[in-house]
């Protein structure tokens, strides 16, 4: 009867414990049941397939890996000004997709230094095409261009004096213009082709006929590195004297000499713009000039160039370019500017020294 007793107390547990387990479980499929009649389940999206107000931005595809290009924004290289700009120094010639006012056209003359001495050398404007014309065995340099393009005025001291010889473009017909009449600097042919313009070092600035005849002195003070205008009626020249260097004006004759600049450091070759109203120069102490613009009527001054080392300026024929000799890169090369500033490209890319740009046709 005891045993009986025990069994059944036993089989109530197992009883009431086997309907709270039941309970249970029905609340939880309960719960199960409400939840996913909430919430039905959602197809799984094919790639190619967009939800209603989502952007797609790309759809990947396997293929070929390609490079990642990172672009230049404002925000982190901010546009350079024209001074900034001229203090970038350009390690070999880059072509320059320029859209102010064109390519550079026409030829540069300059002085090359080549074994140790100083040679002519011509190239393009865009600084292709770069030859050596002379082979002389003295000191050859300050070549410039006959305004028709087709002769080279050049200075040296081939034969014992600082003489004016001339050349054709090619380096052949090579012809002695001056005999011993002093140390001779900066020949330059008028706009006209009838008289060569130069400097007699110590003597003032003279003029004589293409041929080289009837050498004579138009002024008698320290004046250097005489140039014609475009017109032929003026000519502008640097000169100690009313004290420090400064830029003159003269007429063709030496009369009527003005001043220009009231500057410090002036360098000496100027050059004036097709128009006539400009003229570039160069100043700065030494190891840090830069190329300036003066207006001639107003005599307003721009500087052109920040850093670098910049001298010898010359005008393009048309007026969009100015070539000049830099030494922003360990070595005197030649680079081109707008006017403006901007545009700043590097022709020569030369172990050697090249510089005295002159700009011709």
């Amino acid at each position: 009867m005891e045993s009986s007793q025990k069994f059944l107390r036993t089989f109530d547990k197992f009883l009431i414990a086997g309907l709270v387990v039941g309970v249970i479980g029905l609340c939880c499929l309960a719960s199960a049941f409400a939840y996913t009649f909430a919430n039905p389940p959602k197809a799984r999206l094919d790639p190619t397939q967009t939800l209603p107000g989502t952007t797609v931005f790309s759809t990947v595809t396997p293929g070929p890996a390609t490079p990642t290009l990172f672009l230049e924004t404002p925000t982190l290289f901010p546009t350079l000004t024209p001074a900034a700009a001229t203090e970038v120094g350009v390690s070999t010639p880059v072509p320059n997709p320029d859209t102010n006012n064109g390519a550079p056209s026409g030829r540069i003359v300059f002085t090359c230094y080549v074994e140790q001495i100083d040679q002519i050398c011509i190239m393009n404007a865009d600084g292709s095409g770069r030859k050596q014309l002379t082979y002389f065995s003295a000191t050859t340099f300050y070549p410039s261009l006959s305004p028709d393009g087709k002769t080279i005025y050049f200075v040296s001291k081939e034969n014992g004096t600082f003489d004016i010889y001339s050349m054709a473009l090619d380096g052949g017909d090579v012809e002695r213009l001056t005999n011993g009449i002093g140390t001779l600097y900066a020949p330059e042919l008028s706009p006209n082709g009838k008289r060569i313009v130069f400097t007699n070092n110590g003597n003032g600035i003279w003029v004589m006929r293409a041929d080289g005849n009837n050498p004579h002195a138009i002024t008698f003070k320290d004046d250097i590195d005489p140039t014609w205008s475009p017109d032929g009626s003026k000519i502008s020249f640097a000169s100690s004297r009313r004290g420090d260097r400064q830029l003159f004006v003269m007429d063709a004759n030496g009369d009527n000499v003005e001043q220009l600049t009231d500057l410090k450091d002036m360098g000496g070759r100027s050059t004036w713009s097709p128009d006539g109203t400009k003229i570039a120069f160069y100043r700065g102490p030494r190891g840090d000039h830069n190329i300036y613009i003066v207006d001639v009527n107003t005599k307003d001054i721009k500087k052109l160039t920040n850093g670098g080392d910049n001298l010898g300026p010359s005008w393009s024929p048309d007026g969009n370019w100015i070539a000049f000799t830099s030494f922003r890169d360990v070595n005197n090369e030649i680079y081109i500017i707008h006017p403006d500033g901007s545009g700043l490209r590097r022709l020569t890319d030369s172990p050697i020294s090249d510089w005295q740009p002159r700009w011709g046709r």
